[in-house]
């Protein structure tokens, strides 16, 4: 079994479960595998990934997860801890289908309850292809060292965000403990809450795209940002304060971005695009806001290592507080080639009688975008975006 406990997930799907729970109960969603990188999966590993899935029904918060959640977890309130406690997976949430090489699965049900699928499913996808292949991994204590002393070196605030793409479960446990063993107060803790608890770090994370283009589909593009973030304030009342700014690209999030709102949330993370541009930007909106940019912090998140932490780092040179999201880099840098895929809402309505609206999302990179074609170019237009 490769999920083994049930907090094995990245924090965000479950700051986003709360909010759903709180303010979109009736809401009923679906999900789509994407295999950007045309993986071919060797014969049987549907049934194999069937497996997995039916397993986790198995699956429950344990008593010592449950304690971790109330202390580390503030922001969580009790009735949704509860809830937590009692929660089971249904694998009939989950449609995996395999034909030849190629592997779909789709995710149908209450947003509620369907969104905490996303990260397990694809460290199963992950772990499980290179089991199958029989790829071992490479390396990985000496790698870990070397990456926590140049990040510690280069004096760079990170936290590892690697659950999704990771080689395995046991690798990520393995760098986990060698970051924060030598990576000093650089190493701000991880995604991952089981890991987390494990090592008695920080869980880090705090809003996903699809919160964005939940409120994109139902309540149009032009106001998807205003009404994504105050909703989240209205859950959280200001915790879990960074935001992305990509999901419609940053210049429309900008544009809409109020002053209410920038002053609320402690900063903005960057998930795509140029990083450097993306730095100015954000400088120059504080800037013209009136907001100290010294005082906002901007998580790089988007494909990095240590060389592009360098790069960054030296050209924000302190004009603000800079923090750096690490994934794959840190969690499947073994010898084997990584897997090019996600997971992404597709399709929402409000309730589950009502009818299903697409739901897509842009990217300050080209190639990035998803969803339904069309629904991307009427997005594009409404928004102004080339």
């Amino acid at each position: 079994m490769i999920i083994k406990h049930f907090t094995d997930n990245d924090l965000y799907k479950f700051s986003v479960m709360h909010a759903i729970q709180r303010l979109y109960p009736w809401s009923y969603v679906k999900y789509k595998f994407t295999n950007r990188g045309n993986t071919q999966f060797p014969s049987g590993f549907a049934e194999k990934m069937k497996e997995e899935v039916a397993a986790m029904v198995n699956l429950k918060l344990s008593k010592d997860e449950k304690k971790f959640i109330e202390k580390r977890c503030y922001f969580f309130d009790p009735v949704f801890i509860d809830f937590l406690e009692g929660y089971k997976y249904n694998p009939e949430e989950v449609l995996i289908v395999q034909d030849g090489g190629e592997l779909e699965i789709t995710i149908e049900g209450f947003w509620y309850r369907t969104v905490l699928w996303e990260v397990p499913l694809m460290a199963i996808i992950s772990e499980l292809y290179f089991d199958m292949t029989g790829v071992k991994p490479q390396d990985v204590e000496e790698k870990a060292l070397a990456k926590a002393k140049e990040l510690k070196n280069i004096q760079a605030d990170f936290s590892e965000f690697g659950t999704r793409r990771r080689f395995s479960f046991d690798v990520q446990d393995k760098v986990i403990g060698i970051l924060k063993e030598n990576s000093g107060a650089y190493f701000k803790g991880t995604s991952n809450v089981y890991f987390a608890m494990k090592y008695n770090t920080i869980p880090i994370g705090t809003m996903p795209h699809e919160w964005f283009m939940y409120h994109g589909a139902l309540f149009g593009y032009r106001a998807a940002n205003i009404k994504a973030l105050e909703a989240w304030v209205a859950v959280f009342q200001g915790s879990l304060g960074i935001t992305l700014t990509d999901t419609y690209t940053t210049d429309s999030f900008f544009k809409s971005f109020s002053l209410k709102q920038a002053k609320l949330f402690d900063g903005v993370r960057c998930d795509s695009g140029d990083p450097l541009d993306f730095a100015d930007k954000t400088i120059q909106f504080y800037t013209e806001n009136r907001i100290d940019p010294t005082s906002k912090t901007i998580v790089f998140s988007d494909s990095l290592n240590v060389e592009r932490v360098r790069e960054i780092k030296k050209y924000v040179n302190g004009r603000l507080h800079d923090t750096y999201g690490i994934g794959t880099f840190l969690t499947n840098d073994v010898g084997a080639k990584a897997l090019n895929m996600v997971i992404k809402l597709t399709d929402i309505k409000a309730t589950p009688k009502g009818e299903y609206l697409q739901a897509v999302k842009l990217s300050d990179a080209l190639g990035k975008n998803t969803g339904d074609l069309k629904e991307i170019e009427i997005c594009k237009l409404t928004l102004g975006v080339e």
